[in-house]
């Protein structure tokens, strides 16, 4: 008797913790909303046709490319005024951005699964049935309805800015209806953009088989275009057949340095608390001492560097540098990583991310990925006033990794990868209805 007990014991210890019941359930079709195909087939291509940008030359492809794993390799992205793509992305000397985008370009990965009510780095744009259209964003009462998912309605927020996809007011019709506060009815920025895909025949022949409100092209609005461009997103970047999955469905074991990773990450290390259930992510926000670089959130009457996270939404000191938890799935090629894209390299990341205050005492500019430090992109980072402010945020105990704990963390990690979403479904367009360039 006490040789079997022996036995199980350490069976389990090699296993480890993830076979004691502490990994989440696995994913099912129950998960995700249907999308029809043609649906999905035509928000493809609106997804890379630029004709969604002011200056229609910025796709949501731009900046959320699939050769990038659904980012673009940079820590913050040139959007409007770029060339290029990916890394070899830089400012046109013909036309300059007025600023990079002040946030890192999050993944894309299974956005459209049902638990994703929350959006953007900080979530200003989440599910609320108390709000018009059932979405709570910064329009408040102003936010129409007819966006079928907070997946759809995400999508108007990068064709508004300036930086991202409008442009400057300057230069054309959709920036100019956003700098005067135009955003919906006649002649406003959603508006305007409807009506230059529903004067493309092609597109308009394509939403009135889709969706059978739409009876000619003067029926399609925004929201229809968003609907569109959110299921091709759920349908290309579904991931739920990495290795991971095969453990969480009962076919596969964990094995050598990825099952202690995973005996880690959801044991000692304390990854799980926050990176929890099938798509490694409460939805939570967390003050975790990300370092911040480049231009910042403020307001137009502001005059600083700072990205003070959730706590420009909520207005709750208790959410000051506190930023949302991202998936995991597929992270091993998401880099670089953080809000603002300040790591590169995704072992020093977990080392700095396990001990916040920590990682931030060590950060170096040479973590960092295509940053100009000409650019005044350190201002926060340099000032010890600022940085102890982030520091002070923090409430996650610390955790000390050593080198050999960080490689097994990584080979967990590594389980997480899908090809499958990777490479995605539908993939990259020859050519948009619109003729104009595809990234």
């Amino acid at each position: 008797m006490k040789l079997l007990v022996f036995m199980l014991v350490m069976a389990a210890a090699t296993q480890g913790v993830h076979a004691g019941g502490v990994l989440p359930r696995a994913v099912t079709d129950a998960d995700y909303a249907p999308v029809p195909a043609a649906e999905a087939e035509l928000g493809q291509l609106l997804f890379y046709d630029p004709i969604l940008s002011g200056n229609k030359t910025v796709a949501c492809a731009t900046c959320h490319h699939p050769k990038f794993a659904t980012g673009d390799g940079v820590a913050l992205s040139f959007g409007d005024g770029g060339i290029g793509l990916g890394p070899a992305r830089r400012a046109d000397p013909d036309n300059p951005p007025e600023k990079r985008i002040p946030r890192n370009a999050p993944a894309l990965f299974n956005l459209g699964a049902a638990e994703f009510t929350v959006m953007f780095h900080d979530g200003r744009l989440e599910a609320d049935a108390g709000q018009p259209g059932g979405i709570r964003t910064p329009m408040d009462a102003d936010m129409v309805a007819g966006f079928a998912s907070v997946l759809s309605a995400q999508t108007m927020f990068p064709v508004l800015s300036r930086d991202e996809m409008a442009g400057s007011y300057n230069e054309n019709d959709v920036a100019r209806a956003v700098r005067q506060g135009r955003i919906t009815g006649p002649g406003g920025a959603w508006d305007q953009l409807a009506r230059r895909v529903s004067a493309i025949p092609a597109y308009a022949d394509r939403f009135k088989a889709v969706y059978p409100h739409i009876s000619a092209p003067e029926d399609i609005g925004f929201t229809d275009i968003s609907n569109a461009i959110a299921g091709f997103m759920a349908v290309e970047w579904r991931s739920d057949t990495a290795p991971f999955d095969a453990v969480l469905r009962g076919d596969a074991q964990f094995e050598g340095s990825a099952a202690r990773g995973a005996d880690l990450f959801y044991g000692a290390a304390g990854c799980g608390g926050c990176h929890s259930g099938p798509f490694l992510t409460d939805h939570g926000f967390h003050a975790m001492a990300a370092p911040q670089i480049g231009p910042g959130k403020a307001a137009t009457f502001q005059q600083h560097q700072r990205d003070e996270g959730r706590f420009r939404v909520t207005g709750d000191p208790a959410d000051l540098f506190a930023f949302r938890t991202p998936s995991l799935r597929n992270v091993a090629l998401t880099a670089p990583y953080g809000h603002a894209g300040a790591h590169r390299d995704l072992a020093q990341f977990i080392r700095d991310h396990a001990n916040p205050r920590a990682g931030l005492a060590r950060f170096t500019p040479a973590q960092l990925t295509l940053i100009d430090p000409s650019a005044g992109d350190f201002t926060i980072m340099e000032n010890a006033e600022e940085v102890a402010a982030i520091a002070r945020a923090v409430t996650a105990a610390p955790v000390d990794l050593n080198r050999e704990d960080v490689a097994a963390i990584l080979a967990f990690l590594e389980t997480l990868t899908d090809p499958a979403a990777v490479e995605g479904r539908l993939g990259v367009p020859q050519s948009v209805p619109s003729g104009l360039p595809v990234p």
